[in-house]
């Protein structure tokens, strides 16, 4: 017998009493996941003696483990009624514009508009159905003969890479698949989504956790789109679009072309920018840049510089931090105590102070710039500069897209630039990689070397650092001239071998095990690059592992 508080009563069931067994009715739809200890588990999850004395809660679709679940189980369907209808078509899905999954085929000459109406249909059949959905545990040898029956032959291809001798399979109504995360009880659990052709595929929209579990509009998001359609060309030119395409460049022996191939990539973007901005000097006299947590700014703003430099344009970077307003005029704004003030909220910033200053600046005046002091929450007395005609400034922060901050300036006179990491990285067909944990990685690599900073105090600070981003810096995104892809294929090889040990120090009983586990289940399939004698001193990975030639 194990002994479990479910429903904040105490109770003793048999060992391998599964929790939905345990469920109300209504609750076994209502919930996606549970949360046993520390530790999120599946509602099929079979309860064993090491749960005893736990308690068992439930996570629906404003957790963010249940959102998880919900768009894993989601695709897996989606899978499931193209293998039902179609099964000689290959899919591939992908995460798109506007908070949406992008499902194209890979089979030449398939046209999934046409297709769009009848996999509808068989979603809403296989939904309607309520089948269950069951985990199986089977050898790697069996999980590739089930997946050559199904034809997943991608997913064999990342089966060797795999450290573990079994493999968990989630098996519905006779249809076998994988997705890397945490599954749903059965199908009828998925009631709210969105299918719709989107050329050359189709667009799946579900509710997101962030915003009370609705379906966010859909926007047409261009600029961005644009770069993750050149991100999803490039890769798929280079063969770098799964983790398998990834491991064959290291195992080959060309590590040394991989990163280098990666890095001119880079170069030919700022090439291609600076040219923009060039062509245009004449009127830009502001150049914005902003972008979420280690999107790597700081690098690419020191780049951008000197690929000015060399086309004659001698740009001035002004930081907006010595802009905040002292501390004790942010608490009395915010009505908050200095622990709870909210540095990232625009009213932090003396937005009058700075547009006078940026207005005098392009008017060729001189001005004393503020600095603000970290260590006494004050502001003081900085440099004083003049800016040329022909010196473009730039700024770069949070809040650099926001057209409240530079209200003064004109349009045609600002060139705005977002930069993010847009990685279009595949474990298999099936399941793509998240952006935001590639960059979470790259934040939990930076703080431990740079900051001291264990791997559990940046998952625990990172959902504060998400709702900063989703506040102040998407919603202007795509007022941006020009989207910069800070993604480089070969990094997450390189950031795995700095990673995985921190991560692995996290015990399962700690409340940051569950984020960490979900990044060591993909950080474990990458090989890695242990020599980093082999990426460039001005690369944008050495923000995060060290040995920049720039002041990061």
């Amino acid at each position: 017998m194990v002994e479990v508080t479910i429903y904040d009563k105490k109770i003793s069931v048999p060992v391998g009493t599964r929790v939905i067994d345990l469920m109300s009715e209504e609750d076994k739809h209502n919930y996606l996941v549970c949360q046993i200890g520390a530790q999120i588990k599946e509602l099929r999850y079979r309860l064993s003696e090491k749960n005893d004395g736990m308690k068992i809660s439930f996570k629906g679709l404003e957790n963010i483990e249940g959102g998880k679940a919900y768009e894993a189980s989601l695709r897996f369907i989606i899978a499931m009624a193209f293998h039902n209808i179609y099964p000689d078509v290959r899919i591939r899905f992908s995460y798109n514009v506007s908070r949406s999954v992008f499902c194209q085929a890979l089979t030449p000459g398939f046209n999934m508009y046409r297709a769009a109406e009848s996999i509808k249909n068989e979603v809403s059949r296989i939904i309607a159905a309520d089948l269950p959905i069951e985990r199986v545990t089977v050898s790697k040898e069996e999980a590739e003969e089930i997946y050559r029956r199904f034809d997943h032959l991608d997913k064999i291809d990342i089966l060797r890479y795999r450290p573990e001798s079994t493999v968990n399979l989630y098996v519905c109504d006779g249809y076998y698949d994988y997705m890397h995360s945490y599954m749903v009880a059965s199908t009828g659990c998925i009631r709210k989504y969105l299918i719709e052709p989107y050329s050359p595929g189709i667009i799946v929209q579900y509710p997101r956790y962030e915003l009370d579990a609705e379906i966010p509009e859909f926007v047409e998001e261009t600029t961005y789109g644009r770069t993750l359609q050149k991100a999803y060309n490039w890769s798929k030119k280079a063969h770098l679009q799964t983790i398998a395409d990834i491991n064959r460049k290291v195992e080959q022996n060309s590590i040394v072309d991989f990163v280098q191939m990666c890095e001119a990539r880079h170069s030919n973007m700022l090439s291609e920018l600076g040219k923009a901005i060039e062509e245009d000097i004449d009127n830009i006299r502001l150049i914005c840049i902003a972008g979420p947590s280690s999107s790597g700014k700081t690098t690419f703003c020191n780049r951008l510089r000197i690929e000015l430099l060399s086309r004659g344009i001698n740009p001035v970077m002004i930081s907006m931090d010595d802009y905040y307003c002292n501390r004790d005029e942010i608490c009395r704004v915010q009505n908050t105590t200095p622990d709870s003030v909210d540095l990232e909220h625009i009213n932090c910033l003396d937005i009058e102070r700075f547009n006078k200053d940026l207005f005098d600046l392009i008017n060729g005046e001189e001005v004393t710039l503020p600095r603000f002091n970290f260590k006494t929450g004050k502001r003081e007395s900085g440099r004083t500069i003049r800016v040329e005609e022909n010196h473009p400034i730039i700024i770069e922060g949070i809040h650099a897209l926001n057209e409240k901050l530079t209200a003064s300036i004109p349009k045609h006179q600002k060139y705005k630039i977002y930069i993010a990491p847009q990685a279009q990285i595949n474990i298999d067909d099936h399941s793509p990689l998240n952006i935001t944990d590639l960059r979470l990685i790259r934040r939990i690599v930076r703080d431990m070397s740079f900051r001291g900073s264990p791997a559990a105090k940046t998952i625990d600070m990172w959902q504060s650092v998400r709702n900063g981003e989703f506040k102040w810096i998407y919603p202007n995104q795509e007022g941006a001239n020009f989207v910069f892809n800070s993604a480089l294929q070969y990094e997450l090889c390189v950031l795995r071998t700095k990673a995985l040990p921190a991560l692995r120090e996290i015990k399962y009983t700690d409340p940051q095990f569950l984020v960490a586990n979900r990044l060591i289940k993909y950080l474990k399939y990458f090989r890695p690059i242990e020599d980093e004698s082999v990426i460039p001193c001005n690369s944008l990975m050495r923000e995060f592992i060290g040995g920049s030639c720039f002041d990061v």
